[in-house]
């Protein structure tokens, strides 16, 4: 009797302890197939042929290579407080590596944004003056694959290449939409299908089009102009504590990794942390301004 209780609380703990990992590993199953599907679909977006699996590799190894290396600076096998400080360190660590694909994926997507919204208001007018010469609509597509740079030419390209394979014309142009994601380029393409449905002239809702991006763009700039002094004035701000914190490692790099090592030196950057997230997010919500 007395080895019963033991064994059953090894049993109990055994059976918990593979409950959880097959629980873990759906999860991780799951996990992998929509982060497979997203990223293969953002990345066809982006006309990026990078297979997913090697990208989520290359996640996978440096997030431990930076999982070991964070643990190392800042943690202690000394005491349980610097091992919890460093995993916890380590953690957070890991977690930005986990978040950083997503990140440049989201910037490479607003870059190419703002370059397809820059190079439409040229493509509109290169089409107004095709469709003045005698040209079809999808001939004047092709005229601007054929003359204009990237990306407006892929994603006319791809337009094109739909509608060769049996796409109708509606839907093309509306996965195009959806794929590249702009207001002016919706607007075009409402305008495009309800000159279509009314028998419109296409060549003047080219030029009304072109004109008010032309404009709004200009609006833009105007704005973009009047807050530049607030962004530069939030990057400076947010960036101080960074460099006043390396200025003093230079300066006495035992005292700062003292500081780094204590437990109220982790409280201290923790609270940092959040003040500067918090500024950035009202600094941008007050910079940004829609037009």
């Amino acid at each position: 009797m007395f080895w019963m209780i033991p064994t059953l609380f090894a049993v109990c703990t055994a059976m918990l302890v593979y409950i959880l990992l097959v629980v873990l590993r759906e999860a991780e199953e799951k996990h992998v197939v929509e982060y497979t599907t997203d990223t293969a679909q953002q990345f066809e977006d982006l006309f990026l042929f990078i297979p997913p699996e090697q990208i989520r590799r290359l996640t996978h190894i440096t997030a431990l290579v930076v999982f070991l290396l964070m643990f190392m600076l800042t943690g202690s096998m000394v005491s349980t407080a610097g091992i919890l400080r460093g995993l916890i360190i380590a953690s957070l660590c890991v977690v930005l590596v986990y978040l950083t694909p997503r990140i440049v994926v989201k910037i490479m997507k607003r870059r190419r944004l703002n370059r397809f919204n820059g190079q439409l208001s040229g493509a509109l007018n290169g089409m107004s003056n095709a469709l003045k010469a005698g040209f079809s609509i999808q001939q004047a597509f092709d005229t601007i694959v054929q003359e204009g740079e990237s990306p407006i030419a892929q994603e006319f390209g791809m337009f094109l290449q739909q509608l060769r394979v049996g796409v109708r014309f509606e839907d093309a142009l509306e996965q195009m939409d959806r794929r590249v994601g702009s207001e002016d380029l919706t607007l075009m393409i409402q305008s495009i299908e309800i000159a279509r449905q009314t028998g419109g002239n296409l060549t003047e809702v080219f030029d009304r089009i072109d004109e008010t991006i032309r404009e709004r763009r200009r609006i833009e700039g105007k704005i973009q102009a009047l807050t530049a002094q607030g962004r530069i004035q939030g990057r400076v701000v947010g960036a101080m504590p960074i460099i006043l914190g390396f200025v003093l490692y230079l300066l006495d790099p035992p005292m700062m990794m003292q500081f780094l090592r204590s437990t109220f030196g982790m409280i201290i950057l923790g609270i940092i942390f959040v003040m500067e997230l918090l500024g950035a997010f009202f600094i941008r919500k007050i910079v940004n301004i829609d037009v």
